[in-house]
């Protein structure tokens, strides 16, 4: 596999993290988590991507999953392991100047506006996408959106039932220029760390996706 084509061991590490924060299974997170900090990933990293796992798998999953990462950062705290802090997210806006920024970042994103039936039926639901999701989580600058697409991707595969919402982020994390040989990559880490119904399930979604 060409260099340009691999990920990082950092963003590999996502994988797991991502997965395990989203079905709920701590202990296995426990581990992916000292994994991903040995890796390379900032505290402020595994942060935001537990944060923004509540958004794809909910508050519960998404607090619980924060309660481990202050567990893990204790344990190698008492290991005498001092993990890099990460940055800070710049200043972000408010009110319709957020809304405004989360329509720009989506249709960034996914390469053209986003309609559809459903936003119709329920238009409240695309207001919060768009102030909320795309404005409020993707504004924040302290984690890029490949990350963010990646730990999405983990998230959506390892559940049942998202298989639309994963076809469209797959499609999202070729949109922001992670390559088709990178996901493969990312969905062989999925197998080997994770199970394989997850990355059967991705590697499906990247093949309608690419």
């Amino acid at each position: 596999m060409q260099a340009e084509h691999t990920l990082s061991a950092s963003r590999l590490a996502i994988a797991p993290i991502g997965a395990f924060a989203a079905t709920g299974n701590l202990p296995a997170l426990h581990a992916a988590l000292d994994q991903g900090l040995d890796a390379g990933l900032s505290v402020g990293d595994c942060k935001e991507i537990l944060v923004q796992l509540y958004a794809y798998a909910g508050f519960p999953r998404s607090l619980n999953a924060l309660g481990e990462l202050m567990k893990v950062l204790e344990e190698r705290k008492g290991r005498g392991i001092a993990d890099a802090p990460g940055s800070l997210p710049g200043p972000v806006p408010s009110g319709d100047a957020m809304f405004a920024l989360g329509t720009a970042n989506q249709t960034k994103l996914v390469g053209a506006p986003v309609k559809g039936p459903v936003f119709e039926f329920a238009p409240a639901i695309d207001q919060f996408l768009k102030t909320h999701l795309f404005g409020d989580i993707f504004s924040r600058d302290n984690l890029d959106w490949q990350s963010r697409e990646l730990a999405t991707v983990a998230a959506l595969a390892a559940m049942s039932g998202t298989e639309p919402q994963l076809l469209s982020h797959l499609r999202v994390s070729l949109n922001v220029g992670l390559t088709p040989q990178q996901l493969k990559q990312f969905i062989q880490v999925l197998a080997l760390k994770v199970d394989v119904g997850a990355s059967q399930r991705a590697q499906a979604a990247l093949e309608k996706a690419s």
